[in-house]
């Protein structure tokens, strides 16, 4: 009887836990959509067209679009042939920020894209698979009255993608081509308040350089940045879950030290996704307020990608641990199937990362994307990754089917068994069945919200609120994952009090107990649980 009431006991705390966790996660929704502003601002830019005649454009020279030293103009093409005015003579300025502006280290990064406005003439169409060569140079500075200092200066080349709708015509000579827009660069830190773009494209006609490309009457930009807004709410949320998850994570391990056996394998685990949450959590950015910084883009891939593998791999490992019939369990090189697909994905990914962002270290308008080799190279890692996830699902699912399937045999055997004893196992058996219940939620939930965040404009409006979606996504999606290893940490911590054996009278002593904890693979301080041990025994019968 003792038993039963505190299997009841047990359950009613379950749901209190859960309950406070929604609450929680709740609350993180509404950070996000309540607090904080959308997560990026996009800034259309038109170029102006600057004339340089210098001899050999002497490399130190900056062309300001506007302001007091602003570069000498022309309003369009025609203006220039009829000045004769070169093609190698004419400079696209573009200034970060628009005028009265300034940017500032909480934007994080700048993504910039360009849109190219090219007219249509008959003796001047844009040839098959043309290219467009770019001299691009950037500078920056923190006042509006110092020298521009060269940040990066490279030459580029894009593919051009573009289609003309109507009839190849001199009667539609003027009218523009519908072209894609180009990756153009990418850094990773706002260290400086003003920024300054020059674009060259040099025209060779024995090298073939930007022939055949159309006449190009714009060179628009859009810089994307993240806005200063939430980006405070995003480091106070890193802030607050740091402590959090150290202080449960410490608890955690306590826990299993205090026991007189080793760790098995599924409290290693649990305890390693807690270090990776804590890795993500720790509020490095706060240093790029101060300093200049431009790799926190590829280091923040890097913690997400390590957090997804250890995700991905305690799914596996604890549907493993829960197949009762299964022999090979408690050891790492068991999963060695399932595992490795998370591994190889994990580490084209990762290859990926590198031959993009990391190069953008060094030239910030390199693209991958940019040549034929590196399109073709990241898109064989992109579908190897691709591959090696279909496989690690096809895995998961048929181990979760596994695993239900020995649960249901498990139940046939309970009504033999005291009524307290049989709670107990039912008690287990349904918290397994929550937790994977959890997992499902917090994944649906994760899918759910990106399909909305892509297809609604981005904010609600409720009467006098007005929703951020896309912010309340990454607060409330990031809140979520925390929670759920928060929960794991919790809820798997071994037990410290022991669960007797039966007595003579085949019920439970009145010193037999169990905590709210759901360790399944051992709960006494020594050798395995009584589900194990039942599990082995008709295994062998």
């Amino acid at each position: 009887m003792a038993g039963a009431i505190i299997e009841n006991m047990s359950t009613k705390k379950l749901c209190i836990v859960g309950g406070i966790l929604l609450i929680f996660q709740v609350i993180a929704f509404l950070v996000g959509g309540l607090t904080a502003p959308s997560p990026t601002t996009a800034v259309p830019y038109m170029s102006i067209k600057c004339i340089d005649v210098r001899k050999n454009h002497h490399k130190t020279k900056w062309l300001m679009p506007w302001g007091p030293n602003q570069c000498e103009k022309i309003g369009d093409l025609d203006e220039a042939i009829s000045r004769q005015i070169e093609a190698n003579d004419i400079v696209f300025a573009v200034h970060i920020p628009l005028p009265t502006m300034e940017m500032s280290p909480w934007f994080q990064f700048i993504l910039v894209i360009l849109q190219l406005d090219i007219a249509f003439k008959k003796n001047n169409e844009i040839k098959e698979n043309a290219e467009i060569t770019l001299d691009v140079s950037l500078a920056y500075r923190d006042d509006m009255f110092s020298e521009w200092k060269e940040m990066a200066h490279a030459i580029e080349t894009r593919k051009l993608k573009c289609s003309f709708s109507s009839p190849k015509t001199t009667e539609h000579e003027g009218r523009h081509y519908d072209c894609d827009v180009l990756p153009f660069m990418e850094i990773g830190t706002v260290a400086h308040k003003f920024y300054l773009i020059n674009i060259r494209l040099p025209v060779n006609e024995r090298k073939q350089i930007n022939v055949g490309i159309g006449e190009i009457k714009d060179v628009r930009l859009v810089g994307i940045h993240q806005n200063g807004g939430f980006t405070k709410v995003w480091f106070a949320m890193k802030t607050f879950l740091t402590p959090s998850i150290f202080i449960i994570m410490v608890w955690y391990w306590r826990r299993i030290t205090m026991m007189t056996r080793a760790p098995v394998l599924l409290e290693k685990v649990i305890f390693a996704l807690g270090i990776s949450m804590t890795f993500i959590n720790i509020p490095v950015e706060w240093f790029s307020i101060g300093f200049d910084w431009t790799w926190m883009l590829l280091f923040g891939d890097i913690r997400q990608g390590i957090f997804y593998a250890m995700l991905l791999s305690f799914w596996i490992i604890f549907c493993g641990e829960h197949m009762m019939d299964q022999n090979e369990r408690n050891r790492l090189s068991g999963y060695w199937k399932q595992v490795g697909p998370i591994a190889v994905g994990a580490f084209c990914l990762f290859i990926f990362d590198m031959c993009e962002r990391g190069v953008q270290l060094k030239n910030p308008f390199y693209s991958i994307w940019a040549t034929d080799v590196g399109t073709e190279l990241a898109m064989a890692f992109i579908i190897v990754a691709g591959i090696c996830l279909c496989l690690y699902f096809l895995f998961l699912c048929f181990m979760v089917f596994q695993v239900f399937r020995n649960i249901s045999g498990k139940q046939s055997s309970l009504p033999a068994m005291s009524k307290a004893r049989r709670l107990h196992y039912e008690g287990l058996i349904f918290r397994f069945k929550f937790l994977m219940l959890i997992t499902l939620a917090c994944a649906a939930m994760t899918i759910i919200f990106f399909i909305v965040s892509q297809v609604t404009d981005g904010h609600w409006k409720w009467g006098e609120f007005t929703v951020q979606v896309n912010s309340a996504f990454f607060t409330g999606i990031y809140g979520m994952w925390n929670l759920y290893v928060f929960a794991l940490m919790f809820l798997y911590a071994p037990s410290h009090k022991n669960y007797g054996e039966d007595q003579s009278n085949g019920d439970l002593g009145s010193s037999s107990g169990e905590a709210l904890q759901l360790t399944t693979t051992i709960t006494h301080v020594d050798g395995p649980t009584e589900v194990y041990k039942l599990a082995r025994k008709e295994a062998q019968e």
